[in-house]
């Protein structure tokens, strides 16, 4: 059968001619460069039918002959599943077969044609990159072809979810606070006003959060704009607005306009103005329509939220201890379901998201939760589908990477686990490397100013000894009831300059993927604290947050050091005393099993 995908090519094909474009480049986010788009802009996944809950990193390039979605190296199997039989192929994005994708571009079309994008899904970065790359090679470029415009006839609204007040003694600061130090920022570089574009940048601001508008992240569609006169307006569709937020949007003078009203207010604001924006956040068609001074920056905002508080660090705690218990509660009830038979990675799912949801203070997933029973545990983003759903029954390895977003702060963890029977020689020895590589990380004292991609070498280096090797990043900033995924600092071989700093709270998430055959994951979310300051400076340590333990079935004990066995006794321990008192006799019985000491 046809699938559905291929009559979507051919009606972009058909608008394409008409409106005089050779070649159509289709991205998978939304004005504000958001990971995870509301479904008003998931066109590309529309298109091609390469998706997920969790958003997938693609992008798409069709001509009259061509078809292809670029991704990385998460996706490759996934990929390559979901888009056979759509017109679409998958090309590389990474790896020792990658092919550029603009270069590909200039290749294959002729000079004198036209490339032909929508300027509101495309960051003006990126667009100034691809207008030079394709002017260099006599390429014409447009940015306003609105291609879902034309083709998309059932397309989803934009989202109108009623906005609520973040608990601002859960943030431990007020917004006077945060805009008074946004506002130093853009000052410093010697700008005058901030357009802030990015969707977790205004939900920090604001104090603000929603449920719905993108999925497992409570963030709002809207534009924030600042300025040093004490101007302060929210662009965001009214409906959204109840009585409580009004209050508290008017207790900070903050005024409230249509979404639809920022590429007009931004083109008419004084010539004067030095606006702040930032180049790889902000739409190109709104950058195209500001008509004054313009000052690249804003990055410094990112890195403001990225610092969490004492009181933010504190209800963490909090969010941890909620969401330990949920887990308890799932992995508990796979072990008493598992011989019976009725267990699938479906069901796992459901039942997870059921007992997370059950706490008042959960509002949503922090993304779509990742259950893959051995040879789908090997596809690093896999999420079951009614499609793709898997017994789980036999002997094997069941990944689950999980979390939650808490009014207390967003959860990340992933454990691997064997069921069915003795794990074997292989996955003892492989889970066992994966689990060094994370302590090792976890155990890490570092100097001021260290970055991510000077201690990522820590966590893979058991791995690489053995010729092994996982190709995503080691730990990605976490949001505080805002992205699960947050920068910009991270833990990947790739050097990302932003130096860690206390506050910051980070992902720890090495694994190792046989694909058909099985995959391993062991992630905690750590806390960058100081260690100590002596005559060589300050040095940083990583607090751990996360409560849960590790399957000890599969640890080849004759590998592991004193010292690792130490930190895991300790880790263990510290699980048990913080969540049984949260626990009923039986699952605080089920919890000790798990934690005794090696």
């Amino acid at each position: 059968m046809e699938k559905i995908e291929r009559k979507r090519l051919e009606a972009l094909r058909k608008v394409m001619a008409e409106h005089e474009i050779d070649c159509c480049i289709v991205n998978s986010t939304d004005p504000h460069q958001s990971e995870i788009p509301p479904a008003h802009w998931r066109g590309r996944e529309w298109l091609t039918g390469f998706k997920s809950e969790n958003g997938t990193n693609g992008t798409a390039v069709v001509t009259k002959d061509h078809a292809y979605v670029w991704t990385d190296n998460r996706f490759f199997i996934q990929a390559r599943q979901q888009l056979e039989g759509t017109g679409f192929e998958m090309m590389p994005l990474d790896g020792p077969e990658a092919i550029d994708l603009f270069d590909w571009v200039c290749e294959h079309v002729e000079t004198g044609a036209t490339v032909g994008i929508d300027g509101m899904t495309f960051s003006v970065e990126e667009t100034q990159k691809m207008k030079q790359k394709f002017n260099d090679n006599g390429i014409k470029f447009r940015t306003d072809f609105p291609q879902f415009d034309y083709i998309w006839k059932d397309r989803p609204l934009r989202p109108l979810n009623k906005l609520f007040v973040h608990d601002e003694n859960i943030v431990g600061e007020t917004v006077e606070s945060k805009i008074s130090r946004v506002l130093e920022q853009v000052n410093k570089s010697e700008a005058e006003a901030i357009l802030v574009s990015a969707l977790d940048d205004i939900a920090w601001i604001t104090n603000l959060r929603t449920a719905g508008d993108i999925s497992f992240s409570p963030m709002f569609v809207s534009y924030l704009y600042l300025d040093a006169n004490g101007h302060r307006i929210l662009f965001v569709d009214e409906e959204k607005i109840n009585e409580d937020v009004k209050k508290h949007l008017d207790a900070y003078n903050i005024d409230v306009t249509p979404y639809d009203n920022v590429i007009e207010f931004a083109g008419e604001l004084p010539k004067e103005t030095r606006l702040m924006v930032d180049p790889s956040l902000t739409a190109a068609s709104v950058f195209d329509n500001i008509d004054c001074a313009v000052v690249f920056g804003g990055e410094g905002v990112a890195k403001l939220k990225s610092v969490k508080n004492e009181t933010m660090l504190s209800h963490w705690r909090t969010a941890m201890e909620k969401d330990g218990v949920a887990l308890v509660k799932l992995f508990k009830w796979i072990d008493d379901e598992f011989p019976h038979g009725n267990l699938t990675e479906m069901t796992i799912a459901r039942k997870l998201r059921e007992y997370r949801l059950s706490d008042p203070d959960c509002v949503d997933e922090s993304f779509a939760a990742i259950v893959g029973w051995n040879g789908h545990g090997a596809i690093v983003h896999y999420e079951p589908s009614d499609e793709t759903d898997i017994p789980v029954s036999g002997q094997g390895l069941l990944l689950i990477d999980s979390g939650g977003q808490y009014k207390q702060g967003t959860t990340d963890i992933t454990r691997t686990i064997v069921l069915g029977g003795e794990a074997t020689p292989e996955q003892k020895h492989d889970f066992t490397l994966v689990l060094k590589g994370m302590i090792a990380l976890a155990r890490a004292t570092f100097p001021k100013g260290t970055r991510g991609a000077q201690l990522d070498i820590l966590a893979r280096q058991f791995l690489w000894n053995e010729g092994k090797a996982y190709y995503h990043g080691t730990g990605h900033g976490v949001g505080f009831f805002i992205n699960c995924h947050e920068g910009p600092v991270q833990i990947r071989m790739n050097d990302i300059p932003v130096p860690l700093e206390p506050g910051m709270v980070m992902s720890d998430e090495p694994g190792l993927y046989i694909e058909d055959k099985y995959g391993i994951r062991c992630e905690n979310m750590l806390a960058v604290e100081l260690w100590e300051s002596n005559e060589f400076g300050d040095f940083y340590r990583f607090r751990n947050l996360t409560l849960f333990p590790f399957d000890k079935k599969l640890i080849e004990w004759e590998i592991m050091t004193s010292e690792e066995k130490e930190w895991l006794d300790a880790y263990h321990k510290e699980v048990y005393e913080r969540l049984s008192p949260l626990l009923s006799e039986n699952e605080a019985g089920w919890l000790f099993s798990k934690c005794m000491a090696s």
